[in-house]
């Protein structure tokens, strides 16, 4: 990992995923007047993705959610450059991708500082040909080997000790070789123990059960007990 100081902010980049000039790859209208978007989606705010030199990527600038990101959109208290978001995520899925884990290569970072608060950008590998868990069911159900590699993947992640702290069927990826990958890892921390465990694995069952009922998707306990089973 290199890092960038400058007058008011900080990048962190992977020189060997990153072509680009790093102090222009968090602009959005770089890429567009490059031709290198090639799609977006909508969340707490768009994220874009980006053909790079060297891979497809999601970037993503970081939002609040809630009522408070009302008030505060996309501020944060700076309280040193390596307690930034996108420094601290940007070293988790080095982590993860150190123990085996599949989630998405990291590739640049960026915090800005403003006064006492900062303002924080990531770009990192789009995975290709990926869908989430939501879409997949939507359609059809999962065959049992599938949960097998889903709780397997979760329990590479917690013997990583890392604590996902909004791991829910949105998070959780399959490509075309049915390969499963975990994303999103925003707030997500390493914690020692293992009581904190299993209230990630109850928020993702109630992700299952609320697209079930807002969605109709094809999950049942049946499906939840085939992944503990290899979760376990």
């Amino acid at each position: 990992m290199k890092t960038l100081p400058l007058d008011n902010q900080t990048i962190w980049y992977d020189e060997a995923l990153l072509e680009e000039d790093p102090q222009q790859v968090f602009y959005p209208e770089f890429w567009q007047k490059t031709g290198k978007v090639i799609g977006s989606a909508q969340g707490r705010g768009t994220t874009w993705f980006v053909q790079t030199k060297t891979i497809e990527a999601a970037l993503r600038h970081y939002r609040r959610g809630g009522l408070f990101g009302k008030l505060i959109e996309d501020s944060y208290r700076f309280s040193g450059w390596e307690q930034t978001r996108s420094y601290q995520e940007f070293q988790l899925l080095n982590l993860l991708i150190q123990a085996g884990v599949n989630v998405p290569r990291p590739i640049a970072a960026r915090a800005v500082k403003q006064g006492f608060s900062y303002k924080a950008d990531l770009l990192s590998e789009k995975i290709p040909n990926a869908r989430d868990l939501v879409s997949i069911l939507v359609e059809q159900p999962l065959p049992a080997e599938m949960y097998k590699k889903i709780g397997q993947e979760i329990k590479k992640m917690h013997d990583a000790q890392v604590n996902h702290t909004d791991l829910n069927i949105h998070n959780i990826l399959i490509d075309e070789k049915e390969k499963i990958w975990i994303i999103d890892f925003d707030k997500c921390f390493q914690q020692s123990g293992d009581s904190w465990k299993q209230g990630n694995l109850d928020r993702l069952k109630r992700s299952f059960e609320k697209e079930v009922k807002k969605r109709a998707i094809h999950w049942s306990d049946e499906s939840w007990n085939f992944l503990l089973k290899w979760y376990f």
